[in-house]
C-alpha cells in the first residue's frame, strides 16, 4: 500500500464517523473527574490535557495544514510556536477570566481555520483571490481561536478555588505535550509521503478531503448555535 494512503485513510475515517462531534471533547467522564478533583492536581490535569490534544480532531487537521508544506526545521519551529503562543494565552485567560463567548460560534470559526489553512495549501489565496496573506498571522490569530475554544469547555467544568491556576496551567502543558507528540507522528508520516514522486498531486486532493472535514466542523457548530 502507497504511504499516502495512510493519510487518505485517516481523513476519510474521520469523515465518515461522526467526525464534528470529536472537536475539542471532553467527555462526561472527564468532566465528572475534573469536577471531584479538590485542589492542585498537576498529573490528573496534565493527562486530560495530552488525552484531548489526540481527541481533538479540530486541532490536529489544523496542525497538519500549518506543517503540511514546511521542509526546515526552524519554519516548523516558528509556526509550531506561533500556533502554541496564540491558544494558550486564550486557554488561561479565557478560564481565568471566565470570558463568556459561546463555544458553538468559537467552534465554527475553528472548523473553518481548518478550511482555510488546506484552501491556503491548495494554492487558493494565490490562483483563486489574487491575494497572499501572511501564514504566520494567520496561524496566530486562529490559535487564539482553538485555544478560546477549548477554554469555552473548560470553564464550565473546572473549579474556581483552590490551586485553579496550577490545574489550568497543567492542563496546557499537558495540551502541548500531545501536540509535540502529534507532530513528530505526523511530521513522520510526511516525511516518508513527500518521497512519493506523485507526492503533489496527491496532496492536492488531501487538502480538499481536509477542507471538506472543516467544512462539516464548521457547519455542524453553526447548526447548533442557529438551532440550539
Amino acid at each position: 500500500m502507497p504511504r499516502c494512503l495512510v493519510l487518505y485513510l485517516v481523513v476519510i475515517c474521520l469523515l465518515s464517523s461522526g467526525l464534528a462531534a470529536w472537536a475539542h471533547d471532553l467527555s462526561m467522564g472527564n468532566s465528572s473527574f475534573v469536577q471531584r478533583l479538590d485542589g492542585p492536581a498537576v498529573i490528573p490535569f496534565l493527562y486530560l490535557g495530552a488525552k484531548h490534544m489526540f481527541t481533538g480532531i479540530d486541532h490536529l487537521l489544523f496542525l497538519l495544514g500549518v506543517i503540511f508544506f514546511l521542509y526546515r526545521p526552524r519554519h516548523i519551529v516558528l509556526y509550531v510556536t506561533l500556533f502554541t503562543l496564540g491558544h494558550s494565552v486564550t486557554l488561561v485567560l479565557g478560564v481565568w477570566a471566565n470570558w463568556q463567548v459561546n463555544e458553538h460560534l468559537v467552534d465554527g470559526i475553528i472548523g473553518l481555520s481548518v478550511v482555510y489553512k488546506a484552501f491556503e495549501n491548495m494554492g487558493g489565496f494565490q490562483q483563486v483571490l489574487k491575494i497572499n496573506p501572511d501564514p504566520r498571522i494567520a496561524v496566530f490569530v486562529f490559535g487564539l481561536c482553538h485555544g478560546l475554544g477549548l477554554a469555552t469547555k473548560l470553564q464550565t467544568t473546572m473549579s474556581s478555588g483552590d490551586g485553579m491556576l496550577v490545574n489550568l496551567l497543567s492542563f496546557n502543558a499537558g495540551v502541548e505535550l500531545g501536540q509535540l507528540l502529534a507532530l513528530v507522528f505526523i511530521l513522520v508520516l510526511l516525511s516518508r509521503w513527500r518521497r512519493v514522486a506523485a507526492f503533489r498531486r496527491q496532496a492536492f486532493a488531501l487538502n480538499t478531503l481536509v477542507m471538506c472535514a472543516g467544512f462539516l466542523l464548521a457547519g455542524n457548530q453553526f447548526a447548533g448555535y442557529l438551532f440550539a
